[in-house]
């Protein structure tokens, strides 16, 4: 069986040109705005997240295949359980 690398590098791996990171940050901000207007409709956060998720893996798929998404969430459990997504941690 051979190994391949995943199309997807973590943080850790690489730094982001400065343009990659800004253009990170106002995506970012812009979820953050439609969240927030959603949640002032009345949408549950948990559905929001659903479907976020849902939309995000979709994207993934449709950019990179399926194998190579794959590759990418099979990833997540040790960066979720590494505290990546907690956004009440402190970094020191």
């Amino acid at each position: 069986m051979a190994i391949r690398k995943s199309h997807f590098i973590t943080a850790a791996e690489i730094e982001l040109p400065s343009h990659e990171q800004t253009e990170r940050q106002i995506a970012l901000e812009y979820l953050a705005e439609a969240w927030n207007g959603a949640e002032d409709d009345g949408v549950e956060c948990a559905s929001l997240a659903h479907a976020s998720l849902f939309a995000a893996l979709a994207t993934l798929v449709k950019l990179h295949g399926d194998d190579a998404a794959a590759e990418m969430v099979a990833l997540l459990p040790e960066r979720i359980r590494a505290g990546e997504y907690n956004l009440d941690r402190t970094l020191q």
